[in-house]
């Protein structure tokens, strides 16, 4: 059964957007990540993804048992690698990085990590995700190889897209990079959102409810803020600005939309 996915398909259909708060276990302990949690579910945020590039495990289930006593949202692993499968979550994104340079990101790494997940018995939501060029170099980016869309090239990024809904891929993801002051430009949403099908998440450099607004309304359906919210002094306040924003782009999507 694909609990979690429908889940958030159902909320994307409810609400027009949905605002996911991502937390690093290898930015903050186990506490202060079941603490964000804690925000992220009073601010009104539908899911709390867990994942970095440290590839500690023992820190990764930590920090989820800890978000797991604070939260009732849906927890899911967002892997920086194939150790990064935790009974604990949910559900996993189970992702393929489609333009890194190298065959493990794109599908020996999926290959390696499919009979733990599957012995996990957590749900795997596959995923194409995809990474934009920006003015930092992100631990995705180095560790991932990748070969970065170029940020005036929107149809090379819709072609990953449409190629990734091609291949069976249930969500698309444009990854803007962590901690980045760019993030994914308009007008490559746009014209994935116009060609493809299937939801397309939207992450890195969204710093201000402004931002979440305008990257929904461009046509991104999913809003993933992680670095913003681990660094602001007052999580709730934090999450809360960027969860109203995304719902109300949200709703005025589907007000446009009929």
């Amino acid at each position: 059964m694909a609990k979690i996915y429908d889940y958030l398909i159902d909320k994307i259909k409810t609400d027009g957007a949905v605002h996911m708060t991502l937390i690093d276990p290898d930015e903050q302990t186990p506490e202060r990540a079941g603490e964000i949690a804690k925000s992220a579910e009073r601010a009104g945020s539908s899911a709390v993804m867990v994942g970095g590039s440290g590839g500690d495990r023992s820190m990764l289930n930590e920090c989820i048992k800890k978000i797991k006593e604070n939260t009732k949202l849906p927890v899911i692993s967002f892997p920086g690698n194939v150790n990064d499968v935790s009974e604990g979550a949910d559900a996993i994104f189970f992702m393929s990085l489609l333009n890194s340079r190298s065959r493990y990101w794109i599908s020996i790494a999926q290959a390696l990590g499919s009979f733990a997940v599957k012995k996990a018995g957590i749900e795997p939501i596959s995923m194409g995700y995809i990474i934009f060029k920006s003015d930092v170099v992100s631990s995705v980016e180095f560790f991932g190889d990748a070969n970065p869309i170029p940020r005036d090239k929107p149809k090379i990024a819709t072609a990953y897209a449409l190629g990734a809904e091609y291949m069976g891929m249930k969500l698309v993801y444009f990854e803007g990079g962590s901690g980045t002051s760019q993030p994914v430009p308009n007008d490559a949403i746009s014209m994935a959102k116009k060609t493809i099908s299937v939801p397309l998440i939207v992450g890195g450099g969204i710093k201000t409810g402004e931002i979440a607004y305008e990257k929904v309304m461009a046509g991104a359906d999913l809003i993933v803020t992680g670095t913003v919210v681990e660094e602001s002094a007052d999580v709730y306040a934090k999450i809360k600005e960027l969860v109203d924003a995304v719902k109300k782009a949200g709703s005025e999507k589907l007000k446009n939309s009929h």
